[in-house]
């Protein structure tokens, strides 16, 4: 199965697939991922959501196929809950900046923790952030350092509706610089919300891929019905 989701294309997965031992964790990825409108990766528990978007990040590496990334594409990942170091939110952003060889510029940190609205808390020891606040600055520090994709693993599986609303605001922003946003989520609101294209799996096996208003209104398989309706993916 191959689907070019958007054009030019970022990252190209090429049959890939990812087994430890015996255990078949994704098989047979292949699809392109371009450049545009957030990608949103859905599917039930376990289908190798977060999978995919580590293989894409280069954290892991592919047990059998190939992935492909398109030249000068620089990356940044934000985990579900992201590790907050202990120094203020301003010096967590200027680290990350640090560790991307770039200069712990004031001007810079202040203007990314505006873009996450967070310009309040800078001097604020992180880990003293709310769960909301912590998502907002892991978002700012990765884009620290200026990555050309970010990949977000359900950034806000564990935040309350408004909390949620922030982020999802902050994530329309960043998709709206340019920035490629491909992220997991279990939220269909979410999905709905923010996805130009979705990539649906199912036991490690990407079973649809379509433009997200194809995908939430005229689903082309049966697997993507079920789910849509919360009923269970077998």
């Amino acid at each position: 199965m191959r689907d070019d989701l958007s054009s030019p294309t970022v990252i190209t997965f090429q049959s890939a697939g990812l087994s430890v031992g015996e255990t078949m964790i994704v098989a047979e990825l292949s699809i392109s991922i371009g450049s545009g409108l957030p990608t949103v990766v859905m599917g039930p528990n376990g289908s190798g959501k977060t999978t995919l978007l580590k293989l894409a990040m280069g954290l892991i590496e592919p047990t059998s196929g190939a992935i492909t990334i398109a030249p000068d594409t620089r990356r940044g990942f934000v985990f579900q809950r992201p590790v907050m170091l202990r120094r203020t939110a301003a010096d967590n952003i200027a680290f990350a900046r640090a560790v991307a060889g770039m200069t712990a510029d004031p001007t810079a940190v202040a203007q990314l923790l505006e873009l996450v609205g967070l310009p309040h808390v800078a001097e604020r020891p992180a880990r003293k952030l709310s769960g909301g606040e912590q998502q907002r600055l892991a978002l700012a520090r990765a884009l620290a350092r200026k990555p050309s994709i970010l990949f977000l693993d359900e950034p806000t599986a564990s935040l309350d509706p408004a909390a949620t609303k922030l982020v999802e605001d902050v994530i329309a922003r960043v998709a709206a610089s340019g920035v490629k946003v491909v992220m997991a989520t279990h939220d269909l609101g979410q999905a709905r919300r923010l996805a130009g294209d979705v990539v649906f799996l199912v036991k490690g096996r990407v079973v649809e891929c379509a433009p997200g208003s194809n995908f939430f209104h005229q689903p082309a398989t049966e697997a993507a019905r079920c789910f849509l309706a919360g009923d269970l993916v077998l």
